[in-house]
């Protein structure tokens, strides 16, 4: 990942971004092939997840606070988190192994603005976040209603989709969002109202 890539997208960072997502890449391959934490771990395709999950930072209102729903490997709330060191991350992740990898790239790259939860996300209470942010969890009503407990009337969600987001949608009975579509990636964004 370097300063091309993401000017090629219309984003630009600080060098301390790029460094730490080199070691990001670095540590995501070390632990990828022990703990199988994920199919793709050529730096290329890594590439094309933090730029997958960077993107974003083009359209969104701006933000303080946000959470990202099953962050996995890492996609897109650590990487959210690195290019928004101002914004406090929270990232949820029910799944120890995935929870242990996320803890040690938060404490390798000095991440201050990280906190990151082991549980489900629905058992989490008592948190109001600007933004909620989810990639391949499950379907956008589902989502909805899992992250009542941790949205308000104020909370936006950016959602990462594939192709099948009109059913989505429609399911959800959605008003006020886009769909900013970028090849095989919907970014469906859910604003509040008047926005």
């Amino acid at each position: 990942m370097n300063s091309e890539q993401c000017k090629d997208i219309g984003l630009e960072f600080e060098n301390k971004f790029y460094r730490r997502c080199a070691q990001y890449t670095s540590l995501l391959q070390q632990w990828g092939k022990v703990h199988n934490l994920t199919a793709e771990l050529q730096d290329e395709k890594i590439d094309t997840n933090i730029l997958d999950s960077i993107y974003p930072l083009k359209f969104l209102n701006d933000f303080k606070s946000f959470a990202d729903i099953g962050t996995g490997a890492g996609y897109p709330g650590l990487l959210l988190a690195m290019a928004r060191p101002d914004a406090q991350a929270v990232l949820i992740e029910p799944r120890r192994k995935r929870v242990a990898f996320l803890n040690f790239v938060k404490n390798a790259l000095d991440l201050k603005n990280v906190e990151i939860i082991c549980d489900r996300v629905e058992n989490v209470k008592d948190r109001s976040f600007d933004l909620i942010t989810s990639r391949a969890v499950t379907n956008t009503s589902l989502l909805m209603d899992l992250t009542k407990d941790i949205s308000s009337a104020k909370t936006e969600f950016l959602f990462y989709k594939g192709s099948m987001l009109d059913s989505e949608i429609q399911d959800a009975s959605l008003n006020n969002y886009e769909i900013i579509n970028v090849k095989d990636r919907n970014y469906l964004y859910i604003k509040t109202e008047g926005q």
